[in-house]
């Protein structure tokens, strides 16, 4: 059933060896390499040694329940920790997304719906600011298009865990779900005959990209320098800081300018252009690859919706999992666990029934 355990205890050991040599930490970058890969097998390790730990009480209390019927009972109980263990066993050796740990650029835009749009592009990155906050995740707005009367019409956050996060438990591991179109159905403000409105907003999320991941040419970046302007397009700053970033041979076009620096919107400009780069890639080679990881859907199209907020209902309703709660206010306020984790447990249903098939 585990054929790979023996090589991953062998790494595992391997792994615990040499992180026990204070040589290897003269060099960071292979230490927190190194650390990386123990703490992803540690668990796998940990559960197998119970599992065959397991295995010999089971034994054992088979052998005295023949003598006394008394040992059936832990003989029953037993065999029920087996079966847990071995449900353990199947998910931690299920192939990890190799992303899973890294922090994110959640960028949301408004869609369909105009005004109302651009509100519940607000709403979605305040759920998404009070979400990080029950995480003890560090959020940073790189980039922000207010409208004018509230909302936005494009914002770009990103999302840093603290310290090292638990295998499964990283920023991606958890907000990666959360790409796609998001419906929202409610009366808006501005109407006077209490009509319900549907409108949408799109929400991309991009695991952010180390410099050594991907490696930017100079010679093939256009930039170009504009001054800065608020809602309504007046102008809030009276030098060139704000920057635009045309990446030439593939045309994505970033501009940054929240910060009053221009060098400080050339650096985040860049941190946007790394990750969608880095998403770039990664899609091209799932492409090839006919991976069958849930691609996000780039268009702001009302019918292709991962996810529906019914303001009149209180009810949020997710449609790749079927999910559906009335408690929307709170999910607003960034109680997301619930819905994140139904697609966290259908992937790993669907992972599951592929390896079986």
């Amino acid at each position: 059933m585990f054929e790979a355990m023996e090589d991953l205890l062998a790494e595992h050991a391997d792994l615990e060896r040499r992180l026990a040599d204070p040589a290897v930490h003269a060099d960071q970058a292979l230490a927190r390499k190194l650390g990386k890969r123990y703490a992803e097998l540690n668990p796998i390790a940990e559960t197998y040694k119970a599992y065959q730990a397991n295995a010999g009480d089971i034994d054992t209390a088979r052998e005295l329940s023949e003598e006394d019927p008394a040992f059936a009972v832990e003989l029953d109980s037993l065999q029920e920790q087996r079966g847990a263990l071995e449900t353990r066993l199947q998910h931690l050796l299920i192939p990890r997304d190799p992303d899973d740990d890294k922090d994110v650029i959640v960028e949301v835009k408004a869609g369909e719906g105009g005004q109302e749009s651009m509100l519940f592009a607000g709403d979605l990155l305040r759920m998404y600011l009070r979400y990080a906050e029950r995480q003890g995740w560090k959020t940073e707005i790189i980039e922000a298009n207010d409208s004018d009367l509230g909302g936005y019409k494009d914002v770009s956050l990103a999302v840093k865990t603290r310290g090292v996060p638990q295998p499964g438990e990283g920023v991606w591991a958890r907000l990666k779900y959360e790409g796609g179109v998001h419906r929202v159905q409610r009366v808006p403000v501005t109407e006077s005959q209490g009509r319900i409105h549907t409108s949408a907003a799109g929400v991309l999320v991009m695991p952010e990209a180390e410099e050594v991941e991907v490696e930017i040419n100079p010679n093939e970046l256009r930039i170009d320098v504009f001054r800065s302007s608020g809602p309504g397009g007046q102008s809030v700053n009276t030098t060139d800081s704000a920057v635009r970033i045309t990446h030439l041979p593939t045309g994505i076009v970033v501009s940054c300018q929240n910060e009053k620096s221009q060098l400080q919107n050339k650096e985040s400009a860049l941190r946007i252009l790394r990750a969608r780069l880095l998403a770039a890639a990664q899609e091209e080679a799932e492409k090839e690859a006919s991976d069958a990881r849930r691609s996000q859907v780039r268009t702001v199209d009302r019918s292709e919706r991962i996810r529906t907020y019914n303001f009149p209902e209180n009810r949020i309703s997710d449609h790749r999992t079927g999910f559906k709660a009335y408690n929307l206010d709170q999910v607003l306020d960034g109680e997301l666990d619930p819905v994140i984790q139904s697609c966290v447990d259908a992937d790993l249903a669907a992972k599951l029934s592929g390896q079986g098939s």
